[in-house]
Parts: C-alpha cells; sequence; structure tokens
C-alpha cells in the first residue's frame, strides 16, 4: 500500500490541502476553502486580525472532504502558513480539545475536531497589522540580525502589547504563528514547548538565523516578554510530533512536520532548476530566488531585498511588495462603487472581465501614464503613498489606466529586485503563480515587458504541495 504525504497550507485568506505520493509528482487529491476570517479591529484599519476558530473550521472542512480511503494512507502531514503573524493561546486550552474524543458517524473512536475555545486563543495578529507605527518601531532595541524589523512582524507585535495592553499578554502562555498553533493541536502539545522552525522564527524578527536562536540580550533591553517565545526552533523538515489522534482515518501516530513558512514552501514547490526565480502575485506580491553562497552574520544594509531561512542550508533572496493583487482589487471595488453611485450595477466578475479585455492588446493600452501602485506603502517605506503622473487626454480610457495600474506593480518589484540583481546570481527565467497572476494575462504582459525573461506559470498546490514536498525529501 502507497504511503501519502497530506500537505497543508493555512494562507491569508484561504486554506489548500493536497495529498501526495512518495515520488512528489502526483497529486491524488486536493480541497481549498476561503477561511472568511477577518474580524473588525479596535484599531480601525490600523489593526488586521482574524478569527482562529474559524481558520482551524476551514482546515478541518477542507481534510474532510479529502477520499477516505486516500487519508488512511497518510504516513505523515506537512503544514506550512502566513508568516510574520503571531497568535496565542493557553496550555490547557489545548489540553482540554485534544484530550476529548468519541465516536464518529462512521465508527471511528478517539477522532477530535481540530478547534480550540475561543477563550483559550487569541485572535490572529496577521502580517498585514499596522499598529506599530514608525515612531513605535524606531523605539525598540536595536537587534544585531541582518533581518528588519516591521510591523505585522511577531515580536513587534507583541512588544506592542507588552507596552499598551500587557493585561493582554497575562491571559496566555504560549505563542506561534497560526500553523504553529495547528502543529500544537495536532500533536496534542499542551505541555510541551512550542516547536517553531527557523522560517517562522526568521519571520518573527530579533532572530539569528545562523545561530539558530532569538537575539535575548536585545529583547532583555526592552522588557520583551520572553516567557512566550517558541523556546524549541528546529530546522526545515524535522519533526514537531506525532499525531495524537485518529483524524478523518489519518492513523494516529503518523509523523507531524514543524510548520514552515508559506513563502519557501511556495518556491520549493515551483523551482526545477537553480536559474529559476519565483514571482508570486496573490494578495500581496513576492520576486524571490536562492542564493547560492549567502552566510548572512551581520544587518543587512538592504532595505528592499531580505534574505529568509530557506532549504538546506540556503537562503531565499526576497523582493516582497505590500502591494499586489490587493491593489488591483481595490481598483477594482472602487470602480465598482463608482458605478453604484451612477446609480447602476455591475458584478464584480464582469468588473474585471472588461477590465483585463479592454487592456490586452499591449500595443494599444500602453501610454505614458504610470502608477505609482504603493496604496499600502512598503516595508522599507512605510508612508509611501500611490500617485499617477504622466496623464493627458488619450490615457483616460480605462483599457490604458488598468494596463498602467499592472504595469506600475511589477515596476515596483523591479524597483526593488532589478533584472541586474537577477542575472547577476545567473537567473534565466521567472516562474509565476498565484491567483493575481495567472488570471490577469495583463500583468503576465508587464512581467515579460520589465523582466525579458522567459515567464512560466506553475502549478496548482503550490505551498501546500512545498510543505509536503519538504518531508519527503528529508525522509529521503
Amino acid at each position: 500500500m502507497s504511503r501519502l504525504v497530506l500537505g497543508i497550507d493555512v494562507g491569508t485568506t484561504s486554506v489548500k490541502v493536497v495529498l501526495v505520493q512518495p515520488d512528489g509528482q502526483t497529486i491524488l487529491a486536493n480541497q481549498s476553502k476561503d477561511t472568511q476570517a477577518n474580524v473588525p479591529s479596535d484599531l480601525g484599519v490600523e489593526g488586521n486580525k482574524q478569527d482562529v476558530p474559524k481558520i482551524l473550521s476551514a482546515i478541518h472542512n477542507c481534510v474532510s472532504r479529502l477520499p477516505k480511503d486516500l487519508l488512511k494512507q497518510v504516513e505523515s502531514i506537512g503544514i506550512c502558513g502566513q508568516m510574520h503573524g503571531v497568535t496565542l493561546w493557553k496550555s490547557d486550552a489545548v489540553a482540554a480539545t485534544t484530550s476529548s474524543g468519541g465516536a464518529t458517524s462512521n465508527g471511528h473512536q478517539n477522532q477530535f475536531k481540530l478547534d480550540i475555545d475561543k477563550d483559550g486563543v487569541s485572535h490572529l495578529y496577521t502580517w498585514q497589522d499596522g499598529r506599530c507605527d514608525i515612531g513605535f518601531l524606531d523605539s525598540l532595541p536595536r537587534s544585531a540580525s541582518h533581518l528588519g524589523l516591521h510591523t505585522g512582524y511577531g515580536c513587534a507585535t507583541l512588544f506592542w502589547f507588552a507596552k499598551n495592553k500587557p493585561e493582554k499578554l497575562k491571559k496566555y502562555d504560549r505563542c506561534g504563528t497560526v500553523q504553529d498553533l495547528v502543529v500544537s493541536l495536532l500533536c496534542g502539545s499542551a505541555e510541551g514547548p512550542v516547536r517553531m522552525s527557523n522560517q517562522n522564527a526568521a519571520s518573527w524578527g530579533y532572530f539569528f538565523t545562523e545561530a539558530c536562536d532569538w537575539d535575548r540580550e536585545a529583547l532583555a533591553r526592552g522588557d520583551f516578554p520572553e516567557r512566550l517565545l517558541p523556546q524549541e526552533v528546529l530546522g526545515p523538515g524535522e519533526s514537531a510530533g506525532r499525531l495524537c489522534r485518529s483524524w478523518f482515518g489519518i492513523p494516529k501516530g503518523v509523523n507531524i512536520g514543524v510548520a514552515l513558512g508559506d513563502l519557501q514552501c511556495s518556491v520549493y514547490a515551483l523551482l526545477k532548476q537553480p536559474s529559476d526565480a519565483v514571482l508570486n502575485i496573490s494578495t500581496s506580491a513576492q520576486l524571490a530566488y536562492v542564493h547560492p553562497t549567502l552566510k548572512p552574520d551581520a544587518i543587512n544594509e538592504s532595505k528592499k531585498i531580505e534574505y529568509f531561512p530557506y532549504f538546506d542550508d540556503k537562503y531565499l533572496a526576497v523582493a516582497a511588495s505590500l502591494n499586489g493583487g490587493n491593489t488591483l482589487a481595490t481598483f477594482v471595488k472602487s470602480l465598482q462603487q463608482w458605478i453604484l453611485d451612477l446609480g447602476f450595477s455591475v458584478p464584480q466578475s464582469k468588473v474585471w472581465e472588461k477590465l483585463i479585455k479592454l487592456a490586452a492588446d499591449e500595443a494599444t493600452s500602453r501610454s505614458d501614464m504610470q502608477i505609482v501602485p504603493t496604496l499600502l506603502g512598503e516595508r522599507y517605506a512605510p508612508q509611501q503613498t500611490a500617485s499617477v503622473s504622466g496623464i493627458s487626454l488619450d490615457t483616460l480610457d480605462l483599457g490604458s489606466i488598468f494596463r498602467a495600474l499592472c504595469s506600475g506593480i511589477i515596476k515596483n518589484l523591479h524597483d526593488m529586485m532589478p533584472r541586474d540583481e537577477l542575472a547577476a546570481f545567473g537567473i534565466e527565467r521567472i516562474v509565476g503563480n498565484g491567483s493575481g497572476l495567472v488570471r490577469n494575462p495583463v500583468l503576465q504582459q508587464e512581467v515579460s515587458h520589465w523582466y525579458r525573461l522567459p515567464l512560466e506559470l506553475g502549478h496548482s498546490g503550490d505551498a501546500a504541495l512545498g510543505a509536503a514536498l519538504a518531508l519527503l525529501q528529508t525522509k529521503g
């Protein structure tokens, strides 16, 4: 009987799961579900948080819809998810969840629901959270890590709560990314330390990637609540524990890998050769390649490119823009609202369809108009705003505007990681992924225009597949 790997990706807006054969090439089944987990923040637009039980419910729902005969053959589970964010929980809430069992409709005993009581877990404060403004970040101790600190990063968010709402932190004794919580629940890790990968730890800030430890000296200078930090940091592919109970037929005791970063897993699933770079455009946008030799030991002076732990002791050079599909979606929603203000109603899907059609002909839609699309600023320039220039009488048609907006998104990435940077490290092709890119041929044309490199669209599965492949590779 073939032994399978289950891959799970806990994304910003949706959950994806895949069942993969040991050869790593064959996806036998997959499911996805929007989490619809966003909740209003008490900080208004500055805050961004999600309902954790809704995220867990989406995971549970996806796994429940996979073929039961295949789930019985699962021998390991790989998990990844959205980076930088933080959620807090009570260890006794994990214990209460994982100790409950009972008979299911198909007669299985000791099967549990992936869930946690709302009183036992905080919201997930995501990578999009903006509560840590420039003044607050500047007030924090400077870390000797080569990685910078930005709003939405786990350590920055915990610092904010320690200084502004310390009573919130007193309610909990564990914290991690949301995917770390998922691993803890599946393993039944109530009493032991939270096991976090170096990929997720690095995304929080205040982490030495080569020493694989927190910058405890800097954290102590700021009276950081170090008791909450995951104390055990593992390498990608290492085991975080074993499944504590049967789960939709997945046998109790199967191996569960330490949770990984969704960016690294997406790249891992898409890269076919060292000369590839990966471009992902979904909510945000990232362009990344595997750096062949980097061993960072000092603060990174480049503000536009960051270097995160990857696999096989290598680093991923990343240009991570906060402005991707979200910027296009904002324009479409605004256009839809303008039409509604004029007394008409057009479905959003029709607006997308018409815009892409109007801008599809590059020869007629390209103009001198330039749009800087940084509605959300950038991590290296948080106060940057969007702008438009080169407006003339013949550039005000919708096709030209949409073309200029798509061009601006790719140019913004090119400003962060130009073609010369890729060429210097032998990059000869870009592999594209993400719904924002795959569904938009205008964006695809702009990638070719700015980078002058072949663009190949990647296969489905992306980060969930990468999480599964990471376990298969380690086992092999």
